[in-house]
């Protein structure tokens, strides 16, 4: 299944077109995106099931309406250094713990945003994006997968000076101006994938090739990952978790590349398709 968030309403997505969750369920099911991870499972055994004459009265998906799938996560979980290759570009060795911090929910927005560029150096951090659908509070590995609700894209952009002024790195706030957490295009159920643990992974600045790896070249998969964070605090249903990003950002490169105003940022994860992010400079 395909959950897409359409101008606001949750639609389920066949093909090239959107069925309304609400109509299609005669109510059973509100149109609020975040609202259907509350009941999960109930909403993912309704899905299966649409009925012929509900995806017989779909819509044509506009990409251009498309909000995050995600749009009101009360946690979201980030992961640092989650990749050998970026570990070392970063000038850190791979650590026994996941790199932990968060992006403040007020940063996260759907595909084809336009984000303002604040003042400093922003660069681009394409990442897996886990969605909880069950509450998980200290899993194991062999159920971890059971309590994930579906998988998108993300952009971890990030405000390099912020993030690194001080004695301190202050990775949550450099990372969560407006915009800063493009996700989407829309949730894919993990049984979308042939291989869930193996997806390949990339994305381009202004059709430049920026970052190309596979989820499996992670450090913490994404079951260990919900076995390291349920140990400590309970994942909510709705929660998303960015799960780190390859080698290849800006600020690492000789000389160092940083997004202008004038750029596209194109990212794609295998079985989920395309999430596009447009720049403008602050006015």
């Amino acid at each position: 299944m395909r959950l897409a968030n359409l101008a606001g309403r949750a639609v389920v997505v066949i093909g090239d077109r959107a069925v309304d969750v609400e109509q299609a369920s005669r109510g059973r099911f509100g149109p609020d995106p975040q609202a259907l991870f509350g009941d999960w499972q109930a909403f993912a055994e309704w899905a299966a099931t649409i009925p012929d004459a509900a995806a017989a009265a779909s819509v044509a998906l506009e990409a251009t309406e498309l909000g995050a799938p995600v749009p009101r996560p009360r946690q979201v979980f980030a992961i640092g250094l989650n990749y050998a290759e970026h570990a070392a570009e970063a000038g850190y060795p791979p650590d026994s713990i996941p790199v932990t911090f968060t992006k403040f929910p007020s940063s996260i927005v759907g595909p084809s945003t336009v984000v303002e560029l604040p003042e400093g150096n922003v660069d681009w951090e394409v990442e897996l994006v886990v969605v909880i659908g069950r509450e998980a509070h200290r899993v194991d590995r062999e159920h971890a997968w059971e309590h994930v609700a579906g998988l998108t894209i993300g952009q971890d952009l990030s405000e390099r000076v912020t993030q690194l002024q001080g004695a301190a790195p202050q990775f949550s706030l450099g990372k969560s101006f407006p915009g800063f957490g493009p996700t989407g295009p829309w949730l894919v159920t993990p049984d979308e994938f042939a291989d869930r643990d193996d997806l390949a992974i990339s994305c381009a600045l202004s059709g430049e090739p920026m970052q190309s790896s596979r989820t499996s070249m992670m450090l913490y998969d994404v079951p260990e990952l919900l076995v390291r964070l349920s140990a400590v605090c309970p994942l909510l249903p709705g929660d998303i978790i960015f799960s780190g990003t390859p080698s290849g950002i800006g600020n690492r490169r000789t000389p160092p590349r940083f997004i202008g105003g004038d750029d596209v940022l194109v990212s794609e994860i295998e079985g989920i398709g395309t999430l596009t992010t447009r720049f403008t400079d602050a006015r």
